[in-house]
């Protein structure tokens, strides 16, 4: 039997056999077989049409046919690696230099967010010569080892915390510590940042590094309060430490009023490494980290050569020019902000009449919406949000949760997601909300 005739179960039952069990699936209790995609849909086995709401990696849109035609041209003349001279790298690195603050200028081309993460902790520990790193509660920035033990939301569950890592609070006024009623949330939770710091060094360690998504998503969709970095990033490089701003998720036009998240913040902040991943791509696997001068050259200074077999080849430069070309043609940063904020609003008129919804936050098409079960203890409504993604998913929608309470529904779509799919997400919601689609009683709101 070929694989195009092959059934689901079969595929499944073959995944089950021969895939690690760890390499968990999405909807694992019914699982869809996906064989095609376009724009902002997906298409099972038999055709079936699903409005993707999962997928930023696919930013631009499923299968784009600039992107999937820059890469297949180039692939008919050359795939090589970096030690040639081509002009595809240098001029990627430019077209990237331009959408960044100049002293952001310097760039390494490599495969993966967690690859550039994991550079970036290089690249932080040469040029300050210390180790320790300052991340988020529930941060996640990679699956490597090294970014494993700086990823709280694994490595609660693995071996702990280890004595170089260090565990700020999360910025979240909807259900931090210091939240939307907080004269100067952004003070205080700074000011944590500083705890921390003054903590370290009673104990004679250094800090390295704070790693920071620029919003953070496995967080729960947190938009942080405006000034939180700059006061952050003061008390971090008063210790000799530098500022990562891990963009993987979240950058390239998203938010839509800016082109990099860390932006939302006012223009005089500026981290001193950017790690880009996922979106960049457009699905094709790649990843950059942009930093200073001075920190390149503190890492080269150690005669050690910096090699990637793949990162920055000619046909996924020439595949990232493609997608910047086509989010500039399409306006989708202008479109993330039009259709966000449509969504925004159809989702607040929502939360007037479903007080499971506790809190709608978000930017451009970066969108959380918190359940809840109580709207003064602000409980997370866990069991109800995955039991919203099943329903949804027979509505064919996909969508799916974060957070520590895993209850926050995180919107991320395709960046060509329209308003009539924002229109159709949430009058399945709403109806799912009001029970009007239940098959049984059981399992209604």
């Amino acid at each position: 039997m070929g694989a195009e005739s092959r059934c689901r179960q079969d595929t499944l039952a073959l995944r089950r056999q021969l895939i690690g069990s760890s390499c968990k699936l999405f909807f694992s209790e019914d699982p869809l077989k996906i064989v095609r995609a376009k724009g902002q849909y997906m298409y099972d086995e038999n055709g079936r049409e699903y409005l993707d709401c999962i997928g930023n990696v696919a930013h631009v849109g499923h299968c784009h046919p600039d992107v999937v035609n820059a890469a297949h041209e180039h692939n008919q003349v050359l795939n090589t690696n970096s030690r040639f001279l081509h002009d595809n790298l240098v001029d990627y690195a430019k077209r990237i230099s331009d959408t960044l603050p100049k002293k952001l200028c310097t760039f390494y081309f490599l495969n993966s967010g967690s690859e550039a993460n994991d550079l970036a902790l290089r690249l932080a520990r040469q040029y300050t010569k210390h180790e320790d790193v300052i991340v988020f509660d529930h941060a996640y920035h990679g699956h490597l080892t090294s970014l494993i033990d700086i990823s709280p939301y694994k490595f609660k569950n693995l071996d702990g915390q280890k004595e170089w890592v260090h565990v700020a609070p999360l910025p979240d006024t909807y259900r931090g510590m210091y939240r939307e009623d907080h004269e100067d949330s952004a003070t205080a939770y700074a000011n944590d940042v500083k705890k921390i710091i003054d903590q370290a060094h009673e104990k004679g360690r250094k800090i390295a590094a704070f790693f920071a998504e620029s919003l953070p998503s496995v967080g729960g969709q947190i938009i942080p309060p405006v000034g939180y970095f700059q006061k952050a990033a003061q008390h971090v490089r008063k210790a000799g430490g530098i500022f990562v701003a891990d963009e993987i998720q979240v950058g390239f036009g998203r938010v839509g009023k800016c082109f990099w998240a860390f932006q939302l913040q006012g223009e005089d902040f500026v981290p001193d490494i950017v790690t880009m991943g996922k979106p960049i791509g457009n699905g094709h696997p790649m990843s950059c980290v942009a930093t200073t001068k001075e920190i390149a050259e503190a890492f080269a200074a150690t005669g050690v050569e910096y090699f990637n077999t793949f990162g920055g080849n000619p046909v996924s430069c020439a595949i990232g020019m493609k997608v910047l070309d086509v989010i500039e043609k399409e306006h989708l940063q202008a479109h993330a902000t039009e259709v966000g904020n449509f969504l925004m609003e159809l989702l607040n008129r929502q939360k007037s009449q479903h007080p499971i919804i506790g809190d709608i936050r978000g930017v451009g098409l970066f969108i959380g919406v918190d359940l809840i079960k109580d709207q003064e203890k602000r409980t997370p409504a866990t069991a109800e949000a995955e039991y919203l993604i099943a329903r949804l998913k027979n509505e064919c929608i996909l969508l799916s949760t974060d957070g520590p309470g895993r209850n926050v529904l995180k919107f991320k779509p395709p960046m060509c997601f329209n308003m009539k799919d924002a229109q159709f997400v949430v009058e399945k919601i709403d109806k799912i909300l009001t029970g009007k689609t239940c098959q049984t009683d059981k399992g209604c709101f």
